[in-house]
């Protein structure tokens, strides 16, 4: 017994199918999101804020001082050397910071390592 075909799908309904199912965007999605994004802008424009920048003020007390100055105003406080963790606990500053500022220092030559871990201003 010979079988019968079947209704045959066309292109248009194959891809309509797919677009579907692989959530792909079509031209008329696309444009709604154009419309609506352009109303956003419209709006946000709109507003009382859009254009103006923001003042911050400054404070004059405020402290122009690096923090490599902070540690090597630390640093010369001690003529006989201070250590690592010394010159942490007084400036607050985290390790990998502090070794960045020592090592930057040292090669400046403003501080001299009087041995391992014990540091002399220069």
């Amino acid at each position: 017994m010979a079988r019968r075909k079947g209704k045959s799908i066309s292109f248009d309904a194959m891809v309509k199918f797919f677009m579907q199912y692989y959530n792909i965007p079509t031209k008329k999605d696309i444009e709604k999101l154009i419309e609506r994004m352009d109303r956003l802008e419209k709006v946000i424009k709109e507003s009382e804020l859009y254009g103006k920048r923001r003042h911050i003020p400054t404070s004059a007390s405020k402290s122009t001082e690096t923090s490599s100055d902070m540690a090597l105003d630390v640093i010369k406080r001690f003529k006989n050397g201070i250590g690592f963790s010394e010159i942490q606990d007084k400036t607050g500053f985290g390790e990998k910071k502090l070794r960045n500022i020592i090592y930057r220092l040292h090669k400046i030559k403003k501080i001299t390592r009087k041995s391992r871990g014990i540091y002399i201003a220069s």
